[in-house]
């Protein structure tokens, strides 16, 4: 019986039926100065006096295969904008098993080192932007997240973490 079952692994991984790496090795730490709980002052909207960027994190165990980071940023007290990039997709390219994903400006598509917009922020109006939409509710207290997903070369999500940006 365990010879049979040996079997069947060492044919699922010869296939690649297997999971190389474990996407629960998969995380994501914020770096300061956001902590999660209070928008960092200052990394709000330029309408409310703040020059915005996306908050830099550490990525690690990342999947075998992944070549990118989609970061997708949402306001989960703001249903238009609450999910899937509602303030904008930015596509960071990685190598190895982690990375910084530096931090970068909001309402542009002008970004470093190969750093790109995949989508704009949905906002419109005075709200628009280019890219990013850092936080903009005024302060009345909304939540913000980002989904971190592991990308492949051909565009497959290899792992995927919720990670809370704090309050505004």
């Amino acid at each position: 019986m365990q010879r049979l079952f040996l079997s069947a692994v060492s044919l699922a991984i010869a296939m690649g039926l297997a999971p190389v790496t474990n996407a629960a090795d998969f995380s994501v730490k914020l770096l300061p100065p956001w902590d999660g709980k209070t928008v960092p002052a200052g990394q709000h909207c330029p309408l409310q006096g703040g020059k915005g960027k996306t908050p830099p994190m550490q990525v690690s165990g990342l999947p075998k295969g992944t070549s990118w980071i989609l970061v997708e940023f949402n306001d989960k007290s703001y249903p238009p904008l609450s999910s899937n990039g509602g303030h904008g997709k930015i596509g960071f390219p990685v190598s190895g098993k982690s990375a910084t994903l530096p931090a970068v400006p909001g309402m542009t598509n002008r970004l470093p080192l190969g750093i790109r917009v995949v989508a704009r922020a949905r906002s419109s109006g005075e709200y628009a932007s280019k890219g990013y939409l850092p936080p903009c509710s005024g302060g009345r207290g909304n939540r913000y997240s980002a989904d971190v997903k592991a990308m492949s070369k051909d565009d497959k999500v290899l792992g995927k973490k919720t990670v809370s940006l704090g309050r505004y």
